[in-house]
């Protein structure tokens, strides 16, 4: 039996990156998906390359009127929502005295203010369900510091206490609630306009190999199989918690001299 046969899930930002991989296995494990992003033509490739089981739905994740008009249509296609992937981000860089305000409301209303709206917008169909997952996507950049992303890390930081706070909260309606902190995977959202995507890439993996244990960056694939593994019911007893997927660069650094390879 597929992991995710009866699961009906929404992934945000799905047209790309991490959302689409999550997608692809979802489908790959059972799941009716609907594909939420603010890009809605590719959505649309994305859903139609992936089979009857996919919807594409345009989602603005900052706005509570797309936020209903979007879980209405998934419910129409395919009935109540059981999982809740929160996964639409958006980063921008740049020191503290050079972030403007605007910069820093933009990234927040995002990846903050969307999570929050995706929650509660969501609850009270896993509730009229009996169950659901929610899976807040976060960072390692939410539980450590890191300098000139600002913005990126206050929200990163939220939502992994927004996760704790429903949680408690959505416990008693057997509805879980998550988040996971992929480290350095190259997906679109960190490469930036006008720099060859190689240079990027090159980059995050030279810094990645020297600091962390195995050596080298995560793929889509692998925070896909956590995603999955927090919509399916083996993670049953999973909730309010992180979920590292990071090749350990969090674990810690090597001390200055010692023989680590890395």
């Amino acid at each position: 039996m597929a992991r995710l046969e009866s699961e009906v899930a929404i992934v945000t930002g799905g047209a790309r990156g991490l959302g689409r991989a999550i997608a692809e296995a979802y489908v790959a494990e059972g799941a009716r998906v609907c594909i939420a992003d603010v890009r809605i033509e590719l959505a649309q490739r994305v859903a139609e390359a992936l089979g009857d089981s996919v919807i594409a739905l345009e989602l603005d994740v900052t706005d509570e009127q797309s936020w209903n008009l979007a879980l209405g249509a998934c419910e129409e296609a395919f009935g109540s929502v059981s999982v809740l992937v929160n996964n639409a981000g958006l980063a921008e860089g740049a020191a503290i005295d050079d972030t403007t305000l605007e910069s820093y409301r933009r990234v927040t209303e995002v990846n903050q203010t969307g999570v929050f709206l995706g929650m509660k917008s969501v609850i009270p169909a896993m509730k009229r369900v009996g169950h659901g997952s929610i899976i807040n996507m976060s960072s390692i950049d939410g539980l450590v510091g890191s300098p000139r992303i600002i913005s990126y890390i206050a929200s990163k930081w939220a939502v992994r206490g927004m996760t704790k706070a429903v949680a408690m909260e959505m416990g008693p309606y057997s509805i879980r609630v998550n988040s996971i902190h992929p480290g350095h995977v190259v997906t679109e959202l960190g490469l930036r306009d006008g720099v060859d995507p190689s240079i990027i890439t090159a980059m995050v993996e030279e810094h990645t190999a020297r600091h962390a244990p195995m050596q080298r960056t995560g793929t889509p694939q692998e925070i896909a199989a956590m995603a999955v593994f927090l919509a399916s019911n083996e993670s049953s007893y999973c909730t309010g918690a992180e979920f590292v997927v990071d090749g350990g660069f969090t674990a810690g650094y090597p001390a200055p001299g010692s023989p680590n390879p890395f």
